[in-house]
């Protein structure tokens, strides 16, 4: 019985969650600054891989926690679904910041400083619906708003690309430029993913 009671019951999972979370939004808000200039500031690249090595430090906490604990709060594959879902966004707000990085970008497009907004307000509703998950309240609406920005993104990316065909005569520029595009709007649905899991979640906790 002695060591039966040793054994973790519920853990911090919720804790850690809205670590990672501001964890993201703080990841987010320098990929917003980093391209917010008509220059890129390249010097936030480190700083957001400085994030996504946080990201990473927790992610792995949570998962070792789930490992020790006996009673969870949530489903066992819901928790790992979710901390791993909150890693994969920082993982493609690092791989825009690394590809601009990569190719010298010299000027930012407004196609991707507004995907990059879009990217900022989807994480800002993330971290206030991880902050409401113990609660349950809201949440759903959160993850509507999130699911909603998500097909504004789809749109601001189809213009962006749109209007790189049309007015971009260098062919390099145009593959380097679709490709940041694509990776700001994975971002986008990677921020889907995390409000379709939080749905989930909701419903099936009541």
């Amino acid at each position: 019985m002695a060591l039966f009671n040793l054994i973790p019951r519920k853990g911090r999972f919720f804790e850690d969650f809205a670590g990672l979370a501001a964890e993201l939004r703080k990841g987010a808000h320098l990929l917003k600054d980093m391209l917010a200039s008509a220059e890129p500031d390249m010097s936030k690249a480190d700083d957001i891989k400085e994030v996504e090595h946080a990201c990473d430090k927790i992610t792995h906490d949570i998962v070792v926690q789930l490992n020790k604990t006996f009673v969870t709060p949530l489903d066992r594959e819901d928790i790992h679904a979710l901390a791993s879902s909150l890693d994969d966004v920082m993982d493609a707000i690092d791989a825009v910041a690394a590809v601009i990085r990569l190719y010298k970008i010299q000027s930012v497009r407004s196609g991707a400083r507004r995907l990059a907004d879009i990217v900022c307000d989807a994480v800002d509703l993330i971290e206030k619906a991880f902050r409401a998950l113990e609660r349950r309240e809201g949440v759903l609406e959160i993850a509507a708003r999130i699911s909603q920005l998500e097909h504004e993104a789809d749109r601001v990316h189809q213009d962006a690309i749109v209007g790189l065909f049309d007015q971009e005569r260098d062919p390099i520029a145009v593959i380097k430029w679709k490709e940041i595009y694509d990776f700001l709007e994975a971002g986008t649905d990677r921020c889907e993913d995390v409000a379709n899991l939080l749905e989930g979640v909701v419903l099936k906790n009541g």
